[in-house]
């Protein structure tokens, strides 16, 4: 039995499947936090808390390094710490500096950060000849002015230190991207309370359908899990609408996509790491979109671990531990799985989610997860915003997609707003 140190996590489904993983490998978690609360208000009705696993919960400023470092240190001399993880892109530069402090096994800290960071990412990337966007960092609107004349339009204003979407724009016009820097300008402190960098990043629009390579380092070899596709919508936001495992894409470009994956992977010096590497397959080929240095969210984990056996959550574990991961296929009689997510397209309050129950009884179905009513929404701008998902696995080869994409046409959410119930449209 090893004892992880787990330091923050999301709230959603990686809060449940990480904790889930430690325990069926025959271990237990510390779990560290700034903000107990933070999870107590997103405990969600199914089953028990996942901290009630913990073995200790331990409140702690995960913000300020200089005084956590020393404080896990002297935790560590008490509790052994065989290894340190989490799942919140937030706190994964953390981490890689608490295992160098501690002497326990974790990637490269300039390696995570730059991975954590886009504009690093964007320049190391280009650096090592790894195909990606034409971009611009800029400090202020007047430089990205300046820049988008020369980028052109459209593009892609985003910012380098945030997650899920969160204000990446696609801009058309110099008004556009006014409106787009002003919001970044808007927005100075993280979810996290971690104060975000006052810069701009700008690149190319890149054309193309979009797919992300999961993957694997440990002891130098990046083992290839598969190749997801997504479907993006919410222009001129880029949502992330569903996904299926494996890919339907032909055998060429999921060569090349890998290809380029285990390429960027390597420019940015990752290892011992289970990253999330999205690619578009443009005309020119693919390029890197970002590489995320922690296991797929939006339960992508689980659609590879439907169709393949293959639990990424596992690996992750493994890899924080110093331990060979398993990566070996087993059969599942799955041949693919897919993912359709329920977006709001209004603002008001949720009163309820027609057709919910002939969904669930469809024989296709392995997963559906709904928000309940009462929740406040408005209409999605980032992948932080989903009503829920339904979740399909296809035995006969026909492909999971339609069927989930199909089935989420029959869930209508309703809405209140301003006194009066109000069906929303069904989702893109």
């Amino acid at each position: 039995m090893a004892h992880l140190l787990v330091v923050e996590s999301w709230v959603g489904s990686m809060s449940r499947l990480l904790p889930r993983a430690i325990g069926e490998g025959g271990h237990e978690f510390t779990f560290v936090t700034r903000d107990l609360h933070h999870y107590l208000r997103g405990a969600g009705p199914d089953g028990p808390h996942p901290l009630l696993a913990a073995r200790n919960i331990i409140t702690a400023d995960t913000n300020d390094m200089d005084q956590l470092l020393p404080h896990l240190e002297r935790l560590h001399a008490v509790l052994a710490f065989d290894g340190v993880v989490s799942s919140c892109d937030y706190y994964l530069p953390a981490v890689a500096r608490i295992a160098d402090r501690l002497d326990l096994p974790g990637p490269a800290v300039d390696a995570v950060e730059a991975a954590c960071r886009k504009d690093l990412t964007r320049r190391m990337l280009a650096e090592a000849g790894v195909p990606g966007p034409r971009f611009a960092l800029c400090a202020d609107t007047a430089r990205a002015a300046a820049a988008a004349r020369d980028i052109g339009y459209p593009l892609v204003v985003k910012p380098v230190d945030l997650c899920a979407g969160m204000l990446v724009r696609e801009v058309r016009d110099e008004q556009e991207l006014e409106a787009a820097c002003r919001a970044l300008a808007e927005f100075p402190v993280n979810a996290r309370g971690q104060d975000r960098m006052p810069v701009v990043l700008l690149e190319e629009l890149l054309a193309g359908p979009e797919v992300s390579v999961e993957t694997v380092s440990f002891a130098g070899v990046t083992g290839v899990v598969g190749v997801t596709d997504k479907s993006i919508g919410g222009a001129p936001a880029f949502i992330e609408t569903g996904h299926m495992f494996p890919a339907g894409i032909a055998p060429q470009s999921e060569r090349e996509a890998v290809d380029t994956a285990v390429a960027a992977i390597k420019a940015l010096g990752l290892d011992h790491i289970v990253c999330h590497t999205e690619i578009k397959l443009t005309p020119e080929g693919p390029k890197v979109v970002e590489v995320n240095p922690r296991p797929a969210g939006n339960r992508i984990t689980e659609l590879v671990r439907h169709v393949t056996g293959i639990d990424l959550a596992a690996a992750c574990v493994d890899v924080a531990l110093g331990r060979t991961p398993d990566l070996t296929p087993r059969a599942t009689g799955v041949h693919s799985a897919a993912i359709a997510f329920l977006l709001p397209d209004t603002t008001g309050t949720l009163t309820g989610i027609e057709g919910a129950d002939d969904v669930r009884a469809h024989s296709g179905v392995v997963e559906l997860t709904l928000a309940e009513p009462g929740r406040a929404v408005r209409a999605a701008t980032s992948n932080n915003e989903y009503l829920g998902h339904i979740m399909t696995a296809d035995t006969q080869g026909g492909g999971a997609r339609e069927s989930a994409e199909r089935l989420l046409a029959h869930l209508h959410p309703t809405f209140e707003e301003h006194g009066a119930e109000l069906p929303s449209a069904v989702p893109a």
